[in-house]
Formats: C-alpha cells, sequence, structure tokens
C-alpha cells in the first residue's frame, strides 16, 4: 500500500508539466491552423462584410494578441474553466462532461470485452503452443486486428441491423422513448452492441496475441520446469504459474492502448451517430471551434494520464519490485 501511494505522488507530480506540454503544444498547433470560428461561421451563412468580422472577432476575442488569449486561456484553465465554445454557444465544461458518459460507457464496455475474452483466448492457445488450436487463433487474431475499425462497424451493421433487423443502426438509446429503470437499460445496451463490437474485436485480437506470446516464453522458464517435474497438473501449471506472470505485460499493454482506443471512438461514434465525446471532437473541427477543440485535447490527455496511472498502481500490486526502490522515499 505504502509503494503504491508514493507511486501515486511520483506520477500525480509528474502529470503537472505533461498537462502543460500537451496544453501549450495544442495552443500553437491550432493557432497556426488555418481558418477559425469566425470564418466558419461565415461561411454557414454565405459571408459578411469586414464589420461583421471585426464584431465577430472581438465578441469572441479573437482580436487580442496570441499571447494575451494563451495566458488567459492558462489562467482558465488553472481555475478549472475550460472556456466557452463558439459553435455550440455552451461552457465547454459543460458539453465535455454532457458527452463523456457516453464515450465511457462505450470504451468500458469494449474493454471489458477486449481484455476478458481476449485474455481468455490468449491462454487457450498459449497453454500448447504450436498446436493446431493456437495456430488457428493466431491467424485469426491477425486477421481480425488489420480490420479497419469503421469497415469492421459497417459490416456488422448491414449484416445485423439491415438485413437481420436484429438491432438497432444508431444512437445511444431510442428517441424520446419514455422507457426509465431495467427497459432503458436493455434499451442502450441494445444499441452498444454493434458499437461496443466493432471497438472491441479490434482489440481483442491485440491482447490475445500478447497472452498467446507472454505464456510461450514463460513456459521455458526454470519455475515451470520445476513444477512439472513436482508432478501438477497442467491445467494448475497453465492457470497457477504461466497466465498469471503473463497478465503482467497484458495489463501494460491496456494501460497503453487506451489512447487508441479513445481515438477509435471518434471513428465508432461516428459510423453509429452516437453522441460522445469523440463524435464532439469531430464537431469541433468542423466547426473550428478552437476553446472546445482544446477542451477536448485537455481532458483526452488527462484520462489517459490517469488511466494508466491506475494500471501503474495494479501492475505495482501484482509486481513487489515495481516501486520497491522508491518506497522509502
Amino acid at each position: 500500500m505504502r509503494r503504491s501511494m508514493t507511486l501515486l505522488k511520483r506520477r500525480a507530480v509528474s502529470a503537472i508539466p505533461v498537462l502543460l506540454i500537451v496544453l501549450l503544444f495544442t495552443f500553437v498547433l491550432l493557432e497556426n491552423a488555418s481558418g477559425d470560428a469566425v470564418d466558419a461561421y461565415l461561411t454557414s451563412i454565405g459571408g459578411g462584410d469586414a464589420a461583421l468580422v471585426q464584431t465577430l472577432r472581438a465578441q469572441y476575442g479573437l482580436d487580442q494578441s496570441v499571447m494575451a488569449r494563451l495566458w488567459l486561456y492558462v489562467s482558465s484553465v488553472a481555475r478549472f474553466d475550460l472556456g466557452w465554445s463558439l459553435a455550440f454557444d455552451r461552457p465547454v465544461l459543460a458539453l465535455i462532461l454532457e458527452r463523456l458518459p457516453n464515450t465511457l460507457l462505450l470504451m468500458g464496455s469494449a474493454t471489458a470485452l477486449s481484455f476478458a475474452l481476449g485474455s481468455t483466448l490468449g491462454i487457450v492457445a498459449g497453454a500448447k503452443p504450436g498446436s493446431l488450436r493456437d495456430r488457428f487463433l493466431s491467424i485469426s487474431s491477425l486477421a481480425l486486428y488489420a480490420m479497419p475499425g469503421f469497415w469492421l462497424g459497417l459490416v456488422l451493421a448491414i449484416v445485423f441491423a439491415v438485413q437481420l433487423r436484429w438491432l438497432p443502426t444508431s444512437g445511444i438509446e431510442t428517441i424520446a422513448s419514455g422507457k426509465v429503470g431495467w427497459e432503458r437499460a436493455i434499451d442502450i445496451a441494445r444499441h452498444l452492441v454493434l458499437p461496443v463490437a466493432s471497438l472491441g474485436l479490434i482489440y481483442l485480437a491485440l491482447f490475445l496475441r500478447v497472452m498467446r506470446t507472454s505464456m510461450a516464453g514463460i513456459w521455458k522458464l526454470d519455475f515451470v520446469l520445476f513444477a512439472r517435474s513436482k508432478g501438477l497438473s497442467r491445467s494448475r501449471i497453465v492457470l497457477r504459474h504461466v497466465a498469471r506472470n503473463a497478465l503482467l505485460p497484458l495489463i501494460t499493454v491496456l494501460g497503453l492502448q487506451t489512447a487508441a482506443m479513445l481515438g477509435g471512438s471518434v471513428v465508432i461514434e461516428s459510423v453509429f451517430a452516437i453522441p460522445g465525446f469523440g463524435r464532439l471532437a469531430q464537431e469541433a473541427v468542423s466547426g473550428r471551434d478552437t476553446p472546445l477543440l482544446m477542451g477536448i485535447i485537455l481532458v483526452s490527455a488527462a484520462f489517459v494520464i490517469l488511466v494508466n496511472l491506475v494500471v501503474d498502481i495494479v501492475y505495482a500490486t501484482l509486481d513487489p519490485r515495481v516501486g520497491a526502490g522508491n518506497s522509502g522515499t
């Protein structure tokens, strides 16, 4: 517990400069991008005169210097104020908090599916490396991992939603259905089946291959040979010795893939029209809404840091060697 708290403090302190670097890099990148919210608005209404352009830039604060806008934004973030969305005319933080739960539900379900099923199939494949089932699962996972997520989502939608009509095609729930309690939960679950499958199956293949490869290397270690010489059953050796030690690299991959899955949710949410965090990012880019896009990137960076922090704590709990050298600091 002490090692975990020490690791938590160290990671929390190191997260501050990381978030500051993300903020500065994002600001400079968007500042040098062509066009802004005023250009997007004028394009949507068919143009405007110079007076309108000047008025809008003053209203949005775009007539100030770069350093003045940067200082204003940094000071606002320090007060947990992410600014005002120009496209939605609402606070950025309120928009993010409104959309983020849908993405967390999608990502959490996809992560649970891919990690549980991928690690289980990886154990099945790694229990006997080189066998027929190992080769079949390895080849199948490689083919699955090579599929683009949006293509897989479209195929699943065509088969199960359009042709078979088993599942809804889009949305997070039925609009104005009036369902509450378990009925609403079931309705949301039906809407999430296809997007969760599209996002989770790709990473399922990755977890399967990592688990299988880790187990294949552990079979050759001395403690496994010692367990076999004691006459332990193969199933006990697989579960209590090989799979348990092979789980550590899988947890590391789980943390590293969080950012990739968050980026993949942008495509999946667009394909299935889910009003989530990823789709909000797409709308911010389309509307050239700089404050909203910066808020989304900053919250995404904080989310990835938080997930990796949790993974580090879990890793330190499973492996006593992690953070042992700093336990006394």
